[in-house]
């Protein structure tokens, strides 16, 4: 079997290759802050979340003696067909769920799906492993009520950037308690290792956020902390969405072959001329990805 970058790209995607050049050229990759004070400014910084319509409905997630805010879209006017827990990006430090009311109003719509979205504790005030406690919490919540809140128990989780590094981490900590709960998982560009040990993980070892995120953690191991170095037996099918400029794309290629030799079913799409992020921005190449994922999510979802 012969196996390359390039048999990873589908052929369909190779028209979008220049204007995707050329919309970064004119627009730059952005970087994270270099310290605390960038790392504030950048807050001050963040845009006014634009509101949905119908706008989410705001909840409080309980599992035993935790709580974590949660904004849920139901679909108008369908019965739902299942649930997306949905973890937004930003850094650990940065983001928030209501910065993806629009997105995530547009997909309930267009799957008629309920999306729970987490507003999880931000680093470094609340270094790991906050983050992922509140990201178990609303998955237990899910779990239990899913069904008698939404009319259906059918699961999955979504994460975007360090987003998808805590649905990876959701997904393990429920398995480990023997919960099978969540049927496919959707991944878009994650950081699976934050110790610096792999050869993936060197090329953001001196990253401020990993930092911030990491706190007193006293193993960078750790598979909460680190989830390449977790077993990950037993979890449900995978989407990994990547673009091939991504800092992180070795990163995700570790992860893909990791889940595949634990016997996971991982589909693994990577996208030419696209850096971290890159589903968020406006071009045709970000289209592309985002109709795969949604075609993806449907068929699980059917």
């Amino acid at each position: 079997m012969k196996l390359g970058l390039s048999q990873l790209i589908d052929p369909r995607l190779l028209p979008l290759v220049d204007s995707t050049r050329e919309f970064y050229e004119h627009r730059g990759t952005g970087r994270g802050p270099r310290d605390q004070d960038e790392l504030q400014s950048i807050r001050r910084g963040a845009k006014t979340p634009e509101r949905s319509s119908p706008p989410a409905e705001v909840e409080t997630a309980r599992h035993g003696d935790r709580t974590v805010p949660v904004r849920i879209h139901s679909p108008v006017s369908i019965t739902p067909r299942g649930v997306l827990l949905d973890i937004h990006g930003g850094g650990f430090y940065g983001g928030s769920a209501a910065a993806d009311d629009v997105r995530n109003r547009e997909l309930a719509d267009a799957l008629g799906i309920v999306i729970v979205s987490v507003d999880y504790l931000l680093a470094p005030e609340n270094p790991w492993p906050a983050a992922p406690r509140d990201c178990e919490t609303a998955a237990l919540w899910l779990a239990e009520h899913a069904a008698g809140r939404f009319g259906t128990g059918r699961l999955c989780i979504g994460g975007f950037s360090a987003g998808a590094t805590l649905a990876m981490t959701t997904l393990v900590r429920l398995r480990d308690r023997g919960m099978s709960a969540f049927d496919a998982a959707v991944l878009q560009f994650g950081t699976y290792d934050l110790s610096g040990q792999t050869p993936s993980g060197r090329l953001i070892a001196g990253e401020y956020f990993i930092e911030a995120y990491a706190g007193t953690a006293p193993d960078r191991t750790d598979p909460d902390f680190s989830p390449v170095y977790a077993d990950l037996t037993g979890l449900p099918p995978v989407l990994i969405v990547v673009g091939e400029e991504d800092v992180l794309l070795r990163d995700n290629l570790a992860m893909a072959a990791h889940l595949s030799a634990a016997g996971v079913a991982v589909d693994l799409r990577v996208y030419p001329a696209a850096p971290h992020g890159f589903t968020g921005h406006r071009t045709a190449m970000a289209d592309a990805a985002n109709g795969d994922l949604r075609a993806w999510l449907d068929r699980r979802f059917g």
